[in-house]
């Protein structure tokens, strides 16, 4: 809530002093400056619905809310005492006037003194509104006095008491509604506070106040200042819709398992498998590749030709076994001691048994080597390559 510091509430204040006088001294206005008996006369007060609609806007209205919201201090309990020490004494005050309306009559032009009437309500709609408007304007005291000297009418003057009863019931209904009024702001002074624009408020009522006057000297607008002050009312509550700032910040933070990944994977739960899979077939292609690595060997081994050391006439003889691999026994040599060529020779068929196994049944390296090089090579390098 913006609280008011209206200039016109600041000079009351600094007048009056203290909470209860400041609000006594805002309801009781209308009954001071003559605009609650001008109303009477003028008829605003002939149904329950206008005393209804005269009480909220004259009793009521933004200048006993300011003054119970923005002026008055204690407990909500503590500020409806003080309402009530102010209403009890308004409802009184506003009986004795109504039942003195016809002898105020006797000695004024009524018709002159409602148009100064109408005056002093637009006046106090304009300071309500806008203070810098209210400055340039004469105040209501100034006002009605004005229209005393005009309307006042002394020849006919006689002390006679009201004697429509409904008129007076109404007079007092109107004060009812404008004390029950401040007794609600009061009491719910912790909400309004927090949810109520006061300066809204206040600009809503001044417009409400404003049709009050033309409503009663035209006769046109009926009960639209009512309407009006129910509207204003309306907008100038402004419940916290927005929702705060670490709320908002919740509901947009991303979903478990759908924030940026730190290895750069993809997205979603296949991200796992597609992983796993091409692990499989790195290990796959290693393998490939080890074995092609010990092909290449076992061919360069085969195609080698082979080393002598030593003696010069000492051979290899080759022998083909069942499975058409070659073994090497060196002639003139110990059996148990392995020159540089058994071990070659060695190697070369661990890594020819190693490819055989790793290329599974394919027809295997014996086939092939039995369809390149026939059987009916009589020589003694019969199934080796024809260079060696």
């Amino acid at each position: 809530m913006s609280a008011s510091e209206h200039p016109v509430a600041l000079r009351l204040e600094s007048l009056v002093g203290g909470n209860a006088k400041l609000l006594a001294l805002v309801m009781m206005l209308p009954l001071i400056d003559g605009v609650f008996p001008a109303l009477i006369l003028a008829g605003a007060l002939d149904d329950p619905l206008g005393a209804i609609q005269v009480g909220l806007l004259i009793f009521g209205g933004s200048a006993t809310v300011a003054v119970i919201l923005a002026e008055m201090t204690g407990t909500p309990r503590e500020q409806a005492a003080v309402v009530l020490l102010v209403g009890i004494p308004l409802i009184l005050l506003s009986a004795i006037q109504a039942a003195l309306a016809p002898a105020i009559e006797s000695v004024v032009n009524i018709v002159i003194f409602e148009r100064f009437a109408a005056l002093v309500i637009l006046a106090i709609a304009a300071k309500t509104a806008s203070a810098t408007i209210g400055e340039y304007l004469p105040s209501p005291g100034v006002i009605i006095g004005l229209g005393l000297v005009a309307s006042i009418d002394i020849n006919g003057a006689s002390l006679v008491l009201m004697d429509d009863p409904m008129l007076v019931a109404n007079s007092v209904l109107a004060a009812v509604v404008g004390v029950a009024f401040a007794l609600g702001v009061a009491l719910g002074g912790p909400y309004l506070r927090e949810y109520m624009d006061l300066d809204r408020f206040r600009f809503g009522s001044a417009v409400a106040l404003g049709l009050l006057p033309i409503a009663l000297v035209a006769d046109t607008f009926g009960q639209a200042p009512l309407a009006a002050l129910i509207v204003a009312a309306i907008f100038a509550i402004d419940p916290p819709l927005e929702r705060p700032e670490d709320e908002d910040d919740e509901s947009f933070a991303p979903a478990v398992g759908t924030g940026p990944l730190a290895d750069g994977g993809s997205w979603g739960p296949g991200s796992g498998t597609t992983a796993s899979s091409e692990s499989d077939s790195g290990s796959a292609d290693d393998r490939s590749g080890t074995a092609a690595s010990s092909s290449a060997n076992a061919s360069a081994s085969a195609i080698r030709p082979p080393n002598t050391v030593g003696n010069a006439d000492t051979h290899d003889d080759l022998e083909t076994d069942g499975s058409g691999k070659r073994s090497a026994t060196p002639t003139g040599s110990d059996p148990g001691t392995a020159t540089a060529s058994d071990r070659l020779a060695d190697s070369s068929d661990d890594s020819d048994a190693v490819g055989d196994d790793e290329r599974g049944d394919d027809g295997g390296t014996e086939s092939e080597d039995e369809d390149a090089y026939p059987g009916d090579d009589t020589t003694d390098t019969a199934g080796r390559a024809p260079w060696l």
